[in-house]
């Protein structure tokens, strides 16, 4: 498993787990369970959640799917922006290690940008660290403004990662955000890296999977995961998809590949507001 190296010193996993839209199904929770085990025995073991995905049930979820296992993962959650004050934050860490049933969740990030001063969520996340609720704290769909004016808060260096939403059809932060984010060795997560399954049988993807015997879910995720500072972190909910995403840190796509694929896919010309799902 290829790792990057976080800004406080930690090495994570480059392919993930996301959660997101995961236990909204009862009669699917075992086998979500399942999967989420069979990635961290694939070494899949950074596991990214909410206090926001439903409504604390993935939370839930996640906490049994670790239940055992919690030194082996590297657990990624996020505070909503309505309850970023302060007070709020601390209380709302307090609820997801409940959920989650853990002392301690190794990145925390600020769910999306809202109307708290950064300051009140900054202070919040200081004092989390400082208990040991927090290992750590990054932010999540923050654009090139947002993240600057992030850097010159007091403490506002310690950011770990931006969580953004990036895939071969969504690269607008590979005109200023992403390289912002690699000249301060920040690496960026990449949510929803096969756009939901909307890139499944896409034709352009097609192709370049046919030449490496892989599907294009396996080509879209290995387009993400091509430089070694972002972190993808797909959502798999049966253990056969575990196995899929996990396959394709095996494809090395070349540069006609990646070139066919700009054809299709083209950079960004200028800048982009950040898009967000």
């Amino acid at each position: 498993m290829r790792m990057i190296k976080l800004p406080f010193g930690e090495e994570v996993v480059a392919l993930g787990q996301g959660t997101w839209h995961m236990a909204e199904d009862p009669s699917r929770r075992e086998e979500e369970i399942t999967a989420l085990r069979l990635g961290l025995e694939l070494g899949m073991t950074l596991i990214d959640t909410a206090e926001m995905y439903g409504g604390g049930s993935v939370e839930r979820l996640v906490g049994e799917a670790v239940a055992g296992l919690r030194d082996e993962v590297f657990l990624v959650g996020k505070v909503l922006p309505h309850h970023a004050t302060t007070e709020g934050t601390i209380t709302a860490c307090q609820d997801s290690l409940r959920r989650l049933g853990t002392d301690w969740i190794d990145l925390y990030l600020l769910h999306w940008r809202g109307p708290t001063p950064l300051e009140e969520t900054l202070a919040a996340f200081e004092k989390l660290t400082a208990r040991g609720d927090i290992r750590s704290w990054g932010v999540s769909n923050f654009d090139l403004p947002d993240v600057e004016e992030l850097a010159a808060l007091t403490g506002g260096s310690a950011v770990q990662t931006d969580q953004v939403l990036y895939n071969v059809t969504r690269r607008g932060i590979e005109y200023d955000l992403l390289p912002w984010c690699r000249e301060r060795r920040i690496p960026i997560m990449a949510y929803s890296p096969i756009e939901q399954g909307r890139l499944i049988d896409h034709p352009a993807l097609n192709a370049v999977a046919a030449r490496h015997r892989a599907t294009t879910a396996q080509v879209a995720l290995a387009w993400v995961l091509r430089d070694d500072d972002v972190i993808a972190i797909p959502k798999a909910g049966t253990p056969e998809h575990v196995r899929q995403n996990q396959a394709a840190l095996d494809i090395h796509l070349t540069e006609e590949d990646l070139n066919e694929l700009d054809v299709v896919f083209s950079p960004p010309p200028g800048p982009r507001p950040l898009e967000i799902l």
